[in-house]
């Protein structure tokens, strides 16, 4: 295990969730990312942090699937992977109530994983 590039990796995750945190805070319900262009271009953001987070889990998942799956199943880091696929591929099929979903019931749990994992290097 290349425990720099693993560290720097669940670092980058551990600053986009921060990011992401911030950039939904005064949104209220989904629809409040599109009410006017600065809401938009938060939306667009968070789209990109969490696509290059995903990409940072589909690099770790390539390299070190044991290690991930030490704190959540295959299916978990999937869903998290596929979701990056959908906004890398499919990115006219997003709605802004999946942003608005991952950014305010899904942080939590993705970076008590994360933490754990930064423990066990």
């Amino acid at each position: 295990m290349n425990k720099l590039t693993t560290l720097q990796l669940l670092d980058f995750i551990l600053e986009s969730i921060e990011l992401l945190r911030k950039r939904v805070a005064g949104i209220q319900v989904s629809d409040d990312f599109l009410k006017d262009d600065d809401s938009i271009t938060k939306l667009e953001a968070n789209l990109m942090r969490l696509q290059a987070t995903g990409e940072a889990i589909k690099n770790l998942d390539k390299r070190e699937k044991e290690f991930l799956y030490q704190v959540a199943d295959k299916g978990y880091w999937s869903d998290i992977i596929r979701f990056r696929d959908l906004i890398s591929h499919h990115y006219t099929d997003l709605q802004a109530d999946d942003v608005f979903e991952i950014c305010t019931n899904e942080l939590d749990e993705l970076e008590e994983k994360i933490l754990k994992l930064k423990e066990l290097l």
